[in-house]
């Protein structure tokens, strides 16, 4: 489960996996939801509705975003790893963080759930094949293998850890 070649991915996604430091796909799913859950673990209760500028998202919709395009990813790994050729459709983060009723959840239990989250990751990529990890599909009009999306998972995770560091911690 090495880190894949990123040739023929849009920049972003290049820029997600480049930003994964482990080459072995488990360990980095490990290390990156361990080093969220130390992160999410020291933010007070009172700071989860902070939001760094007006119209960005509160503390809390990044942790549910972050959830959210975990899932899409790991359903995208999931369905390509089976065989499944059907083209999936992108999703509209923006639109998702409006109904995701992050706001009215508790920090803690957000935060639960994602370590929640993490384990089933590491278990659906844990039971891939090599020859599964290799199959490729399409998404959102991209086309990627299976073990690029789970450092796509990483790599996004790490890009909201910068920003949250950056951006909310050292503002609030």
């Amino acid at each position: 489960m090495k880190k894949p070649e990123t040739t023929g991915l849009p920049e972003l996604y290049k820029r997600y996996v480049d930003a994964v430091e482990y080459d072995d796909l488990i360990p980095a799913l490990i290390k990156s939801g361990n080093e969220s859950l130390e992160l999410f673990r020291s933010i007070p209760e009172a700071s989860a509705d902070y939001r760094y500028a007006e119209g960005k998202w509160s503390i809390r919709e990044v942790i549910n975003h972050m959830m959210d395009a975990e899932r899409v990813f790991s359903y995208r790994a999931l369905t390509f790893s089976r065989g499944d050729t059907t083209e999936l459709p992108g999703f509209d983060e923006n639109g998702w963080a409006v109904e995701a009723n992050a706001s009215n959840r508790r920090l803690y239990k957000l935060i639960e759930e994602y370590a929640n989250l993490r384990a089933s990751t590491v278990d659906l990529f844990s039971s891939f094949s090599q020859e599964m990890l290799e199959r490729s599909g399409a998404a959102n009009g991209v086309s990627m293998k299976v073990v690029t999306l789970g450092y796509l998972i990483a790599g996004h995770e790490a890009h909201h850890r910068k920003v949250l560091v950056e951006r909310y911690f050292e503002g609030s």
